[in-house]
């Protein structure tokens, strides 16, 4: 259909949602009834093992005690993060005299146990990344032939979070070596939240079975790995877009898709993305694992990571992933249904050149805005928190968004 705005003439695409249904039946652990939230070591520090000349960054106990710190001394755990988790080369090249994983001696004297007694101490929770194949990712011991053993191994460890990955691994065995950890993590009796990279490596063969990869684990990697740039991000949303009639009806309490680290405080992104990929984030009822050195933020990145209403949207007890509805003259609308009736709205401008531009919130526009009959409450989160009050269907509201900014905007009925 054709649209004549104030933006000129535009061409509007719409997207539905073919059969947003319940989800098909979950991991029965009891865990990531909402979006899991926490830090996560790779994109930031990836595999640095260096720690003679590099002791500050290097893949150590003295890291994860120290996030553990500041997590909750700069109000991070308040705000709702409570895993820190470790992610690949954690480990010794050899595995022990009865074949169990052990960490690297000289970066992890005291061993992983006596580093999730600290990090339980300070009320928080202990992720670890183990491999479904004969390697790691990084060159390390994977858990072929060992997954029991692995899972009783970090059970007594006391870890609440497996990171799984799936290198070194023949495809087509994809699918039973995921179930078969699934089963070892369960059988040891601890609530351990398992995060898999299943239909990550499937995709490029078929498409993964969404039911089968629900009912095995917490959440789940489809896409490639988030890097420090604005063109990463871009790629994880359309691919999501693209692919959102598959996954996003697998989704809900207990299953979500994962479409990687936030790479929030880091190098790559203006404060205008930062927005954009905390945003849409919260829209896609992703876990909101942050990559990066929580000891050295600056303080307007700390301020989007911990906005509450952003989180507040993330966490939705509704528990519906949330997908992109619109195309227009180079914006995306991308809407979740919230519980009480209410809607979350992020307005992504893609143009990446000239200024802030505006975007015109009616019926024509916006198909959903007819919860707004007879009228609705319009509050703006972000680019800044903005009441904009009582609005209706013939309402002449128009946000502005900066180039590769989000306005994020919540609507509740009246």
């Amino acid at each position: 259909m054709k649209l004549v705005t104030r933006m000129g003439a535009v061409v509007l695409v719409l997207f539905t949602i073919g059969a947003f249904i319940s989800p098909v039946r979950s991991l029965d652990n009891g865990l990531a009834l909402k979006p899991t939230m926490g830090w996560l070591h790779w994109e930031r520090f990836m595999c640095n093992v260096d720690c003679y000349t590099d002791p500050n960054n290097c893949i150590s106990e003295n890291l994860y005690m120290q996030m553990a710190d500041v997590m909750v001394t700069e109000g991070w755990k308040e705000a709702g993060y409570e895993y820190v988790c470790i992610d690949d080369c954690w480990p010794s090249h050899q595995r022990d005299a009865k074949g169990r994983l052990q960490a690297d001696p000289k970066r992890f004297p005291r061993g992983i146990k006596k580093l999730a007694d600290y990090v339980h101490s300070k009320g928080l929770k202990l992720g670890i990344y183990a491999d479904l194949g004969t390697l790691t990712c990084g060159g390390f011991p994977g858990s072929l032939g060992y997954y029991d053993i692995d899972a009783q191994t970090f059970a007594d460890w006391g870890v609440d979070l497996l990171k799984f990955d799936g290198c070194y691994m023949k495809w087509t065995l994809l699918g039973e070596g995921y179930t078969n950890m699934s089963i070892a993590l369960n059988q040891t009796g601890r609530s351990i939240l398992y995060s898999c990279e299943w239909p990550l490596y499937e995709w490029s063969y078929h498409q993964p079975d969404y039911a089968a990869i629900r009912k095995a684990c917490n959440h789940w990697r489809n896409y490639a790995d988030v890097y420090d740039s604005w063109d990463s991000v871009k790629t994880i949303l359309d691919w999501t877009a693209d692919h959102q009639d598959v996954i996003v009806p697998a989704a809900g309490p207990g299953g979500w898709n994962d479409p990687d680290m936030l790479v929030i405080g880091n190098f790559g992104l203006s404060h205008a993305q930062q927005e954009s990929q905390m945003a849409l984030w919260a829209i896609m009822a992703a876990p909101l694992l942050m990559s990066n050195d929580l000891r050295d933020i600056c303080p307007r990145s700390k301020q989007l990571l911990q906005n509450t209403r952003i989180i507040a949207i993330s966490q939705d007890p509704l528990g519906r992933q949330g997908y992109r509805t619109a195309k227009v003259d180079s914006f995306e609308v991308w809407e979740r249904p919230l519980s009480g009736g209410r809607l979350a709205l992020a307005v992504m401008n893609k143009q990446e050149m000239g200024g802030p531009r505006g975007f015109p919130l009616t019926l024509a526009t916006l198909p959903s805005w007819k919860i707004c009959h007879p009228q609705c409450n319009v509050t703006q989160v972000l680019p800044s928190y903005n009441e904009l009050g009582v609005q209706t269907l013939l309402s002449k509201l128009v946000v502005v968004v900066n180039p590769s900014g989000t306005a994020l905007l919540t609507v509740t009925p009246i």
